[in-house]
């Protein structure tokens, strides 16, 4: 069993993370920015914290992270106003980067996107273009840090049922993945070495997820 901490619990992937985690015997703690998420998040069998990441200062964030194994990052601010972007995907992350290396967790798995790097040539004029800087120095920074970190690059995210199956991939063949099939890699991911200190680029594909991050 394994203490695990997701940050942005409230998400998408996090709700379908979550219960994956509970049912094999992990501990989870799912951290929500209000009381009116904890319902939703308790009905996956994870616990409930009510922290909001974007205000919270290190030493905030380093006493919430305490006790846990690892930390998955799943936040987001959701696009639309650059400043909060920056707030919470870049600035909050890094944060959280610095609360759990306080804390002595050793491992931080971050959920970001297939083309995530410096050199991401998103024109300034795209309104994706914040988020991709945000993404981007909040990787750059994770890379830099001595935590057991995975970056995960999933690629265009769907609703559609999960798979189990995934194909690794780079920048450049971007298509398509379910976030169940996203949320079962970043649980594979917790309990696979392999993955350690690795960027992992993944469309939805016909490799079982425990086979392709196995081949790492």
């Amino acid at each position: 069993m394994s203490r695990i901490a997701i940050i942005g619990g409230h998400g998408k992937v996090a709700l379908l993370l979550a219960p994956l985690l509970v049912a094999r015997g992990d501990e989870v703690t799912s951290i929500v920015r209000s009381a009116e998420q904890v319902g939703d998040v308790e009905a996956t069998g994870a616990t409930a914290v009510v922290a909001d990441i974007e205000n919270l200062d290190g030493a905030g964030l380093a006493e919430v992270l305490a006790g846990h194994d690892a930390v998955v990052w799943s936040a987001g601010a959701g696009g639309g106003n650059p400043a909060r972007t920056y707030a919470v995907d870049r600035d909050a992350a890094i944060r959280s980067m610095k609360a759990a290396a306080t804390a002595g967790v050793p491992r931080y798995i971050m959920v970001s996107y297939l083309g995530a790097r410096p050199h991401h040539g998103v024109p300034e004029s795209n309104p994706f273009f914040h988020y991709a800087e945000a993404k981007a120095a909040a990787d750059e920074h994770l890379r830099g840090t001595s935590l057991d970190w995975t970056i995960l690059g999933p690629s265009s995210l769907t609703l559609e049922p999960g798979t189990g199956k995934i194909d690794l991939a780079d920048s450049g063949d971007s298509r398509s993945v379910s976030r169940a099939d996203v949320a079962a890699v970043a649980a594979a991911t917790l309990r696979e070495p392999r993955t350690v200190r690795l960027f992992v680029g993944f469309n939805s594909g016909q490799t079982p997820i425990e086979e392709a991050l196995g081949s790492l």
